[in-house]
């Protein structure tokens, strides 16, 4: 469980609490329930017998006696217990008694073994108040009550020796108690309020080391750092503006605006772009490269996968057409004497703008000046990989404007934290034409009507995606490619020219399918999630995803956004029967709306922000007790402390903040790259 020491313990927050009663003997239990005002009790007996019960539920039914009665214990759900409990064992029990057809009984109890000699009858037989009793993260192999009793058991020796990394003052101002109070309130509470008290401490304590490493990073860019200052006269404006073929949006223009102003400066800009899929952000990507290019400069636009880059790749191309502008795709699949022609024609000068994926990144790529570099997709790259942008430039303080895009629309709430160092350009508004694309949810008996829309607007001369989980057939029980494709043109698609699609093509094989499918030599594709992110084929009206449910919300929402590019309107038809609370709730969430911004929101409130946005790919530690968007008002509290703290200190290197630093260093430090920070 990745408990290995004292601190493990400390920092292993309980997951809830629940109250108890003291030890009460069978016959007070029992009295109590029939009175309907027994709460959560704690019982202790001997196992009478234990056995399988019936009715529609699967349940183990065990008979737990003492000196003064019995009760029964009843899981359900839980087969299992029927090989842990037998007759003859001592355990105690924790849950509420309640009277059920003349018997009493605890449903699914917690309980744990005790040793056959304990005692069974308790020492004081008086009522007392409830005590409040933390539940712990647990396994079957170390339960709950185990891991309670060993913090219980340091909890004493171990906050007497913590130290506190805010001051006194501060503490009182925000109404906080000190670090050790805090943890003995969290594993030992004696009152609701101590709960309380304690988990606004601490989460404040974990959004602060995070708002003060990201305001650290940012004071250090804007003071240590300097990136080439691409002036934006009318010129330059006039021949990037020659470059776009049609007029751009009012919000397109804005953010156009916003990044031309920032590359002006010297300070290397760090700006986040967030546009719903199909918004166009790509063209203010251009626009930004452009800049690099009309000044000498070089440029980069970086993807997370081979497909996506090729359709940069692509489209970029064809705006380019006839510029003298020279543009090369690097990926992992060019190699021997064509990658490394093309990595002398880079640090060369001679190409203008690399488009690649993260074969970029590597070191053997070397720039003659990257002025600006963008990534898409930001939350598909670790943070170090971004970073790694920084080695490309000539010397160790200077560093490429960034541009970070996004299509999966942030949450207010994560752009503070994971992206808070960076600026945000929104684009709000899609081009006009664009149809509005409907969404529906069946399930596996609706199939055959789906297929058969997919027919219908074939035979109108539209296209079509079919889009499952896995390639091959899984002990999952996914619907698979290989045997769905088969199944598609032997049935209801028999009419139609299938094409296969995943990730495990090669980029030429990719390429020819795609090809195919623009010009309509195939009329469906049948894909992995490949075709998630960069396929833009306008004639593609219908899309229908099998197994909808085992999709995350973002990921539905990115594949939904290849239909409905054109004129034509556009539908999305979800097969799934969820199983879980959470694949429903994805599913009414895709039907409900198709606002990028209100589904990363409904994303954010289903799985929260480590799964979101990857604690696992950034690099960023889970956070043990804050949680986002409940705690919205002390992220907010704590960026506004940490902006002024570091005003104050912009390195935190006096001698009253060494403990802060130390622990934002060790809770940071490595994620956000602040090794070169002081």
């Amino acid at each position: 469980m990745g408990l290995r020491c004292v601190a493990d313990l400390l920092l292993h927050a309980p997951s809830r609490y629940r109250r108890t009663h003291p030890w009460q003997s069978l016959s007070r239990v029992a009295a109590a329930a029939a009175k309907g005002a027994a709460e959560g009790m704690e019982v202790r007996g001997e196992i009478a017998s234990v056995q399988r019960g019936f009715g529609r539920t699967p349940k183990v039914e065990v008979v737990l006696e003492d000196d003064s009665g019995d009760i029964d214990l009843v899981f359900f759900n839980q087969p299992w217990v029927q090989r842990k409990l037998h007759p003859g064992m001592r355990i105690i029990a924790t849950g509420k008694p309640r009277t059920y057809r003349d018997r009493v009984q605890i449903a699914n109890p917690e309980w744990r073994r005790i040793d056959d000699d304990a005692p069974l009858q308790p020492p004081v037989l008086d009522e007392q108040s409830a005590s409040i009793c933390p539940v712990y993260p647990a396994s079957e192999e170390v339960p709950s009550d185990h891991i309670a009793d060993l913090i219980d058991s340091i909890l004493d020796e171990a906050v007497a020796l913590l130290e506190d990394h805010l001051p006194a003052s501060f503490r009182a101002s925000h109404g906080f108690p000190e670090l050790a109070t805090a943890y003995r309130y969290l594993h030992r509470p004696d009152l609701d309020e101590h709960i309380d008290a304690a988990r606004r401490r601490l989460a404040f304590d974990e959004l602060l080391l995070l708002q003060l490493g990201v305001m650290m990073k940012r004071f250090h860019r804007r003071t240590h750092l300097h990136a080439p200052a691409l002036d934006r006269s009318s010129e330059v404006q006039a021949r990037i503006a020659a470059r776009i073929p049609f007029a751009p949006t009012a919000a397109q223009t804005r953010v156009i605006d916003e990044i031309g102003a920032d590359l002006a400066e010297n300070v290397p800009m760090n700006r986040l772009l967030q546009g719903d899929v199909g918004s166009g952000k790509t063209v203010v990507a251009l626009a930004a490269m452009l800049q690099a290019v009309a000044h000498g400069r070089q440029a980069a636009l970086i993807a997370p996968t081979e497909l996506l880059a090729e359709q940069h790749a692509r489209t970029l191309g064809s705006l380019l057409t006839d510029a003298s502008v020279r543009l090369e795709l690097l990926t992992g699949s060019i190699s021997g004497a064509a990658r490394r022609s093309l990595l002398d024609a880079v640090a060369a000068g001679d190409v203008d703008i690399v488009v690649g994926t993260h074969a970029v990144l590597t070191q053997d790529v070397t720039f003659q000046e990257l002025a600006v570099a963008v990534t898409d997709e930001q939350h598909r790259f670790g943070v170090h990989q971004r970073a790694s942008l920084r080695s490309k430039a000539a010397d160790d303080s200077r560093c490429p404007h960034q541009l970070v895009m996004t299509a999966t629309p942030i949450p207010r709430t994560l752009s503070l934290t994971i992206f808070g160092d960076l600026d945000i350009s929104i684009i709000d508004e899609m081009p006009p034409g664009r149809a509005p694309i409907s969404t529906i949810a069946v399930g596996r008996s609706g199939a055959a009507a789906a297929y058969e829309g997919i027919a219908t607007a074939v035979r109108r001369g539209e296209r079509a995606y079919v889009v499952v989980p896995v390639i091959e057939e899984s002990t999952a029980g996914l619907t698979d490619l290989e045997s769905h494709l088969e199944t598609l043109a032997d049935g209801p698609l028999r009419h139609c020219r299938l094409a296969a699609m995943h990730g495990r093509l090669d980029v030429a094989a990719r390429e020819a399918i795609m090809d195919q499918f623009r010009r309509g030599d195939v009329d469906v594709l049948v894909a992995t999630t490949v075709i998630e992110v960069g396929v833009d084929v306008p004639e593609a009206t219908v899309m229908v995803i099998e197994d909808a449910d085992r999709f995350g919300l973002a990921q539905l929402h990115q594949l939904r956004g290849r239909v409905g590019r054109g004129e034509r309107p556009g539908h999305c038809v979800l097969i799934a029967e969820p199983t879980t609370d959470e694949g429903s709730r994805r599913i009414a969430a895709m039907v409900e709306t198709t606002d990028g911004f209100r589904i990363a929101e409904r994303d954010l409130e289903i799985r929260g922000p480590g799964e979101l946005f990857g604690s696992r790919q950034s690099g960023m530690p889970p956070f043990r007790i804050a949680a986002l968007p409940g705690d919205l008002e002390l992220l907010a509290l704590a960026r506004r402390d940490a902006i002024a703290w570091i005003e104050q200190d912009p390195l935190l290197t006096l001698p009253e903040h060494a403990l802060l630093r130390r622990r934002l260093l060790k809770a940071h430090g490595r994620w956000l790259g602040l090794g070169d920070v002081g």
